[in-house]
């Protein structure tokens, strides 16, 4: 059973920056970790969760949603066994609930679908205030 927490949210005002972390537990042998696809979610009030980066644990290509990209950056550190989220001139647009996510994944292709994550955190709030 794979673990995921996330911390790091806050709250910054627009142009600001933030780093988000996601601890990665429960794999029985840490090489399995190579062959998670894990993503950032953001769900702000009344909206529907949205996907907004990926990634390949075992390479370096990433995936962005159109709101984030250029601004955002998604990166994993298999020797920490955490995946992060750097977030670059923030607007008050941001403001949601961040949520990190995994699956393993066959093609090693991420994805910013919902429906294809398995593994979720608990959410971390970033605030960005005009």
């Amino acid at each position: 059973q794979v673990q995921l927490v996330e911390s790091g949210g806050g709250s910054v005002q627009a142009g600001g920056s933030l780093r988000l972390s996601c601890a990665v537990s429960g794999l029985l042998d840490s090489r399995y970790q190579s062959l998670l696809c894990m993503a950032w979610f953001r769900q702000a009030p009344g909206k529907k969760r949205e996907g907004i980066a990926g990634i390949y644990a075992g390479s370096s290509s990433p995936t962005y949603g159109d709101s984030v990209n250029g601004r955002f950056t998604i990166s994993h550190d298999s020797a920490r066994n955490t995946l992060y989220l750097q977030m670059n001139f923030l607007n008050p647009q941001d403001t949601a609930v961040y949520y990190c996510a995994a699956s393993f994944c066959g093609s090693g292709t991420p994805t910013l679908r919902i429906d294809d994550y398995h593994y979720w955190g608990q959410g971390t709030q970033v605030t960005v205030s005009s």
